[in-house]
């Protein structure tokens, strides 16, 4: 009994804790289009060693799900609700999607956590309606200008825009925004000292443009040049070493290319793009060195984010916030297999990664970066909504360097939050329950949460997860159905022999979406 309470108490809740103990500070970071094996603590070969550490010392999950795309995962993850409750995904009868604005019974979880003394701070993309200082941060560092690591035009600090920056090599957007968030802690300790901190870092890296700095491409430039069937392979071989997942891998869908057909690219590109995961060995040398180059440069963009966020967690250290800071690092979707030219557009002359190409990662590539599953971001089977999550907090956690298996998402990172602050929302009667759960339990040992609905829908992709029994279907194609706990990768298709099923799953998704739309149209 003694023990059973220690442990409690050791694990957990603000109900429990001790009215001396300080609530902790918070350090959210999260990348665009990061693959679910891109980090080294998830089987990939980039050099990711700060978060590898935050790994070994934290918690990895090995089930934690965004929306699909940028800015569903940035509405869930600060609000608590799925994007189209709060018209931040399409919702046909109201504004919606990425024009949708939320209703005013879902503030972002800044406005509970500065009513409870936290400061809030936001470093990087937005991608939410509204602006920062007008929902709860006190200070921001507002990426806009997402075509163009090196020479941003349309920046934004604490919502007043910036000057353009001239492209001289003098910037780059990783490293612009470390030293925002640098800067305030900095501040923080300086002038907030006695007050806890909610700091949300929104990397755009690895998000397409490939632009990264030319010492980091450096060190990947001879990486990539056996192809995407060798690198599989060998992140596969890793991620089952690591009894991450150990089911049959997903076959290389070769017919699956971008989600959006853009012809006019490929002009502009070359014949070294390929819009298929063709056979490595089927295309021609051109192909080969320009897809090769291509993961270089994704592989250094990602290598930078782990640099700069390690100069950030020296940060938090040199204040002495490192024991009781809750840090969650995740991904808002699955890589990506688009292929585009947009923005200052792409000069083939030019050196590949510099700020005037815009190269896209492509379907042979971020079929390796997703593996072992299937399809890429917008899909919703596993490759486009599976992300890596750590979770690192000294103070509470003690079995160091564990998987978590519950599944986790993305609208329960508000509910943990709350919970762990004692923050909480002023009371609204047209509020509806959020669908996430804290996930703080977790700290001590794997939750039994499994049970409940998990929901996605996406430009017409969809999908329900209860228990281990997963239906999704792709745009206006047929429902298929998965054990996820014998068949993670979505290799085998039960819906022909479980048509019961995929009858009582359909009707549950089909409920919820009904659901949701009242809400998102205020009925």
């Amino acid at each position: 009994m003694f023990r059973r309470a220690l442990f409690l108490g050791l694990v957990l809740l603000p109900s429990v804790l001790g009215a001396a103990d300080r609530p902790p500070n918070f350090l959210v970071v999260v990348a665009d289009d990061l693959g679910f094996s891109d980090l080294g603590c998830y089987g990939g070969e980039i050099a990711t060693p700060r978060l590898d550490r935050l790994a070994a010392e934290g918690l990895r999950f090995t089930q934690f799900y965004n929306t699909a795309r940028c800015w569903p995962t940035r509405a869930s993850l600060l609000t608590g609700y799925y994007a189209q409750q709060i018209r931040r995904d399409s919702v046909e009868g109201v504004v919606s999607g990425g024009r949708g604005v939320r209703p005013d019974w879902a503030p972002l979880v800044t406005t509970a956590l500065g009513g409870h003394g936290y400061r809030c701070y936001h470093s990087g993309k937005w991608h939410i309606d509204g602006q920062p200082l007008k929902n709860g941060f006190d200070r921001s560092y507002l990426v806009q200008n997402q075509g163009n690591y090196f020479s941003p035009r349309n920046n934004l600090e604490d919502d007043v825009r910036l000057p353009g920056v001239p492209a001289d090599g003098s910037y780059y957007t990783t490293i612009a925004t470390a030293d925002h968030a640098i800067r305030c802690l900095k501040d923080h300790q300086e002038k907030f000292a006695d007050r806890p901190f909610f700091q949300y870092v929104a990397f755009t890296a690895p998000h397409f443009p490939l632009h990264a700095l030319p010492e980091d491409i450096a060190r990947y430039r001879d990486r990539y040049t056996a192809g995407w069937e060798v690198l599989r392979a060998e992140r596969w071989e890793r991620i089952q070493k690591m009894g991450l997942v150990t089911h049959a891998l997903s076959e290389v869908e070769r017919e699956i290319g971008p989600p959006y057909d853009f012809p006019e690219a490929f002009e502009k590109l070359g014949p070294g793009e390929v819009n298929r995961p063709l056979p490595w060995d089927s295309l021609t040398s051109e192909q080969q060195a320009f897809q090769a180059m291509k993961m270089a440069i994704h592989a250094a963009m990602v290598d930078r984010m782990d640099r700069e966020l390690g100069r950030i967690l020296d940060q938090l250290q040199a204040m002495n916030a490192w024991e009781n800071t809750f840090i969650l690092f995740l991904s808002d979707n699955g890589a990506s297999a688009e292929i585009m030219v947009r923005d200052g557009g792409h000069d083939p002359a030019a050196s590949p990664g510099s700020a005037a190409t815009y190269l896209c990662l492509g379907p042979g590539w971020s079929t390796v970066c997703n593996t072992p599953f299937r399809r890429h971001k917008t899909w919703v089977h596993e490759g486009g909504i599976a992300t890596p999550a750590i979770v690192h907090w000294p103070a509470k956690i003690t079995d160091k360097g564990s998987w978590r298996e519950t599944p986790q998402h993305v609208i329960d990172v508000v509910p943990t939050v709350l919970e762990l602050s004692g923050a909480s929302f002023s009371a609204r009667a047209d509020r509806p329950a959020s669908p996430g759960q804290s996930f703080a339990r977790v700290f001590g040992a794997d939750a039994n949460n499994a049970n409940r609905p998990l929901w996605w829908l996406h430009e017409g992709n969809r999908a329900i997860r209860v228990g281990n029994l997963k239906l999704v279907a792709a745009r206006d194609k047929p429902w298929e159905l998965y054990e996820l706990s014998v068949d993670r990768c979505e290799t085998g298709n039960l819906a022909s022999q479980r048509p019961e099923k995929v009858h009582e799953l359909a009707n549950a998704w089909e409920a919820l979406w009904g659901s949701y739309q009242q809400q998102a149209r205020g009925e």
